[in-house]
């Protein structure tokens, strides 16, 4: 063998030992390294959020912003080692923790030119589903696969039962508009609407009451209704959900092109990108 091919399989048996540990839960280096970027994160998201205290910015602003940077600088490099070592990178850069990986460092980058954006680092923090796999509840990700399929599926039910749910609200903001006339609070149908809105979904800030008899009839009627309408979207998704956990069965294989999990036992080739599985 050349000198030239030695080095080639020796850089690709790096690369694949490098992605191993990124991307696999087992004992050993990769359990380490979720361990520590678990640990990492949740520090970084730490600083984050006492850096928006006052008192704190005011007194350690200066040693908060260098420990920003240095985590912002350690996950890029990071996200950068990621996409090396997949076969596929733009596959992963296009996944749900891809883009959330990108998602964790480029608010600091923005910081550079829009202000203030530093703080959105905080979306950080969802780094953490990776401790599913460290703790070895691989199964806790597959159960959100099959929420996240069942959310799917019933998308176009969910969209009709929004736009009933927006008919009604606007229906009775108009009543309550009539009926309580045009006087504070009901001094417009958009304030109505936002009543009905507030009512039909059982919140009650109770910032705009009806004072008349008749609105208040109204106002209870809605309230009622309220009940039986939040129901309907968990009927749906529930029927949904069962018919994916169903058709499912995960495994905890990582895919070596994109990272991605959640394959049926017997998959040969990723659902996301097609690679072969290992």
């Amino acid at each position: 063998m050349s000198t030239s091919g030695a080095r080639e399989e020796e850089g690709e048996s790096l690369r694949v030992r490098v992605r191993r540990v990124i991307f696999e839960s087992t004992a050993g280096a990769p359990r380490q390294f979720d361990v520590v970027l678990i640990a990492a994160i949740l520090l970084s998201v730490l600083a984050v959020m006492l850096d928006s205290v006052p008192s704190v910015h005011a007194r350690y602003g200066g040693a908060i912003f260098y420990v920003e940077w240095g985590f912002t600088l350690l996950f890029t490099i990071e996200y950068a080692v990621r996409l090396w070592c997949v076969e596929r990178p733009l596959q992963y850069a296009r996944s749900f923790y891809g883009v959330i990986d990108l998602l964790g460092i480029l608010p600091t980058w923005l910081s550079l030119v829009f202000a203030g954006t530093q703080y959105l680092l905080v979306i950080r923090i969802l780094r953490v589903l990776r401790v599913f796999r460290v703790l070895r509840m691989v199964r806790w990700v597959s159960e959100a696969s099959y929420l996240l399929e069942a959310l799917l599926a019933s998308r176009r039910k969910i969209a009709v039962f929004l736009f009933a749910v927006l008919t009604l609200v606007v229906i009775f903001g108009s009543l309550l508009y009539i009926v309580e006339g045009p006087e504070a609070p009901f001094d417009s149908i958009p304030i109505s609407i936002y009543w009905a809105i507030v009512t039909l979904t059982t919140v009650g800030y109770g910032d705009i009451v009806p004072t008349t008899a008749l609105g208040r009839g109204l106002a209870a009627c809605i309230m009622v209704m309220g009940y039986g309408i939040i129901a309907v979207p968990t009927g749906i998704v529930t029927v949904e959900l069962n018919e994916a956990m169903r058709r499912q069965r995960a495994s905890s294989r990582a895919c070596p092109g994109c990272g991605s999990q959640g394959h049926y036992v017997e998959a040969r080739f990723c659902w996301h990108c097609g690679e072969r599985l290992e």
